[in-house]
């Protein structure tokens, strides 16, 4: 039987775990290697990093975390990644081959593409020759049916089931699919748009944006998601690992490890 996956999200801005709501509000709420030794500790499936930092070096004014010591993301991606004992992927700023190379070479298991993959598609194809399609993940954030770009300030004007499709012929081997009207609202996931994009690709389809309660999860499943993704609500609760995997055993899902610990 095919097991889901359950995932957290950390979203990462100049040097420091935020939390996110609607793509506009930002909360400090720590550093990025205290929250890999917890995921560590926990039974999470994978993890997946965006860095959603608008320069190419940090900002990091007058932090005291750890991450002060580090002005260049891909410090903190190789530190993060010796210590991290799951699949990690890593988003955010991709633009060349040479940036993926860098990324892979640092520790992450795949890589996620969202503005590159509108901007320069080919870049899919030569990463997936490069490194395998299962290490190409193509993000696709949507809002008011279309996909957008640049943290969500820029609209294609691209319908989400077209570029899925488009972007899976080029070579992505998942789509990681977020509707950001819905991003830290807590409402739950869109459904429908999970549900027509999944129908419309052979690859996993991963589902973020929206989940304020474990049983939210069970709903991005049925609605055709491969695996289930999160961010904020990893951050406020304890144990998320075992309360989200029960909500889902409960509701007949099955999932990767679930009852360890």
């Amino acid at each position: 039987m095919l097991k889901h996956r359950l995932i957290p999200v950390l979203l990462l801005k100049d040097g420091q775990l935020v939390r996110s709501e609607g793509f506009a509000t930002h909360q400090i709420i720590g550093d990025p290697y205290h929250e890999v030794a917890r995921f560590n500790e926990w039974n999470v499936d994978e993890i997946i990093y965006l860095d959603i930092s608008r320069g190419d070096r940090y900002d990091l004014g007058r932090s005291d975390t750890r991450s002060a010591e580090m002005g260049d993301p891909l410090d903190i991606l190789a530190e993060v990644s010796r210590t991290c004992f799951m699949p990690l992927c890593w988003g955010g700023r991709l633009r060349t081959l040479d940036d993926i190379r860098s990324v892979i070479s640092r520790g992450a298991d795949k890589v996620a593409l969202c503005t590159a993959a509108h901007a320069t598609p080919g870049l899919i194809t030569a990463a997936a020759e490069a490194f395998g399609a299962q290490a190409v993940v193509v993000c696709l954030d949507v809002k008011g049916g279309t996909v957008w770009v640049e943290g969500a300030t820029v609209d294609t004007g691209r319908d989400p089931v077209a570029f899925a499709r488009d972007v899976v012929a080029r070579g992505a081997g998942e789509i990681l699919l977020q509707a950001v009207e819905r991003d830290g609202a807590g409402e739950g996931y869109d459904t429908e748009l999970i549900a027509a994009v999944s129908a419309a690709v052979p690859v996993p389809v991963i589902a973020l944006g929206g989940v304020g309660r474990y049983e939210h999860y069970a709903r991005g499943i049925g609605a055709g998601a491969a695996a289930v993704a999160a961010a904020n609500i990893w951050h406020f609760k304890e144990l998320s690992d075992r309360g989200g995997k029960r909500a889902l055993a409960g509701a007949g899902v099955a999932v990767r490890g679930f009852g360890k610990g």
